[in-house]
């Protein structure tokens, strides 16, 4: 396939989202290794020889997948958390953790193909697992930052272990809820992230207030 006179003509960033969104929707699809790049090509609807000139090979445009949609997830949950204007700063921590719930699940639900290249595709592969592990990170470090919030608020004291932990778990409930939640297209985003609240904030408030679970003797 040629690519068309129209494309060569769109800002170079265009045609390169043009690009990435058809091998989002192919490597979501097929997987890494399955998918090939003439597929992709004949997605965006140019050449072969297009895709390399502009992402170079397979593996540096799946890299460029992975960061594009973890980009816009962190941008999405961070724009949310911290949206609330001149109050972001003196909101409640579970209000704050609500927005980004709603954010993540939010995005999940209108980007799911990219949810499936992020979750899916990327976390088994070797190379391309330390994406998704950063991705983690950083996720739970802001999770971490909420909950230390309501710690300060509530006068208590709580361990940066004990904390991290609450946030890693937190996440990776999430993470499991929303690879749930791509294969339910008619389940609402707002009402997983409701469920998710529920799940996660009253347990963590429980903690965070002192009480702990204790096996019988």
């Amino acid at each position: 396939m040629s690519t068309p006179p129209a494309f060569k003509r769109l800002p170079r960033a265009v045609r390169e989202q043009q690009m990435l969104d058809a091998a989002v929707r192919v490597f979501s699809a097929r997987g890494y290794h399955a998918a090939s790049m003439d597929e992709i090509a004949e997605q965006a609807g140019i050449s072969k020889p297009m895709v390399y000139a502009y992402l170079g090979t397979k593996e540096d445009l799946f890299i460029a997948c992975l960061r594009r949609e973890a980009l816009r997830l962190i941008e999405a949950v961070t724009a949310a958390v911290g949206g609330a204007g001149d109050t972001a700063d003196t909101d409640r921590p579970d209000e704050q953790l609500w927005r980004g719930l709603r954010a993540f699940f939010g995005f999940v639900g209108a980007h799911r193909d990219g949810w499936t290249v992020l979750y899916r595709q990327a976390r088994g592969q070797p190379p391309f697992a330390g994406e998704v592990a950063e991705l983690r990170a950083r996720m739970a470090e802001a999770v971490a930052v909420l909950l230390g919030r309501a710690v300060a608020a509530a006068g208590r004291r709580v361990s940066e272990v004990d904390l991290d932990v609450m946030a890693y778990a937190l996440v990776g409930a999430s993470e499991s809820l929303a690879d749930w939640l791509t294969d339910h297209p008619d389940e609402d985003p707002e009402r997983a992230a409701t469920r998710m609240m529920n799940i996660a904030w009253l347990g963590a408030d429980q903690l965070l207030r002192g009480a702990t679970w204790h096996p019988a003797p």
